[in-house]
């Protein structure tokens, strides 16, 4: 569809000038590349769901996000942010997973964000479990060192093994721990609830360094005064934004595979990513949106405006 907004860069087509459901499936109807080559950020998919303990399906997170990100348009009319009148987006498509082996997997995926990662460009993941945050955390650490985490979830994803396994949705950042991926006074999880196996499902998190916000201290409030501490406390080294679709209270965003009630808002949730603009965010994922929990498409829709909530408080976006 030819871009009418007399930019440089890529844009969404307008809904007034060419029809929603026209073109190929891909993020914001963007234009679809091979590789992050010339590109400043790029949605990329991992549709990996080998990694679940409870209801699989998160591999469909990806497609579904894109189709609901038809509704997406150029400007945030809340910020003033203009990401496509200042960096160069596309969709650069899916890794090509190998769903019978997780660890092979997790090989697939690093090696293909070390690619994205070395050509200049900051990914947006769309996930895809919460395994997939290990192996990018992995290429994003090799080139920035060890980076702050801004992780939204139910849950603190820092177990040990289960079943045996030491890779699966609920140890990603205990392995990136274990291998020094994170600056662990820079970790900040938020909107953490749920029933636990432990008294005190937290405590591994504490030991380490990180400042965990449990669910509960976010009932009935503004996130902004805590994200202004968040910012102080990861000042202007690297950053990565994990958003598990989970921290959302299921209410609102049904179509994944651990709901876990009383969770935040959708408003919340935009308080969270917008209150990390001007920090140097090296990279992002939404994970966990497994779409046939939720027939009417909201999660999946909910995922796809996180996501471009996340492209709009990138560094170097502009405010028009």
């Amino acid at each position: 569809a030819p871009c009418r907004w007399g930019s440089q860069f890529n844009v969404p087509p307008s809904a007034l000038l060419v029809a929603r459901p026209v073109g190929i499936c891909s993020m914001m109807r963007l234009p679809v590349q091979a590789s992050a080559e010339g590109l400043d950020a790029a949605f990329v998919g991992v549709p990996l769901d080998t990694g679940t303990s409870n209801r699989p399906g998160a591999r469909f997170g990806p497609r579904h996000i894109r189709a609901e990100s038809a509704m997406v348009r150029k400007c945030n009319s809340s910020t003033g942010a203009a990401p496509f009148d200042s960096l160069r987006v596309a969709d650069i498509g899916d890794v090509n997973v190998n769903l019978y082996n997780l660890p092979d997997s997790c090989r697939l995926i690093r090696e293909s964000y070390q690619d994205i990662v070395a050509s200049g460009c900051v990914p947006l993941t769309l996930g895809g479990d919460h395994t997939i945050t290990y192996p990018i955390l992995q290429a994003l650490a090799a080139k920035h060192g060890p980076v702050g985490l801004v992780h939204v979830d139910a849950h603190t994803d820092t177990g040990d093994t289960a079943l045996g396994e030491k890779i699966y949705h609920g140890t990603p950042f205990r392995r990136c721990v274990e291998e020094k991926l994170l600056d662990c006074s820079r970790v900040v999880q938020i909107g953490i609830r749920g029933s636990s196996y432990e008294p005190d499902p937290y405590q591994y998190s504490r030991e380490q360094g990180f400042r965990v916000v449990p669910a509960e201290e976010c009932w009935m409030k503004s996130l902004e005064p805590l994200m202004r501490e968040v910012r102080a406390q990861m000042g202007d080294k690297p950053v990565y934004i994990s958003f598990d679709i989970d921290g959302i209270d299921p209410a609102y965003a049904p179509g994944t595979g651990t709901p876990e009630i009383a969770g935040l808002t959708p408003a919340q949730a935009l308080e969270i990513i917008r209150g990390c603009k001007g920090l140097n965010i090296v990279g992002c994922d939404l994970v966990e949106v497994a779409p046939m929990y939720d027939v009417s498409g909201n999660t999946a829709l909910l995922g796809a405006n996180l996501l471009f909530e996340m492209l709009c408080v990138l560094p170097g976006v502009k405010t028009l």
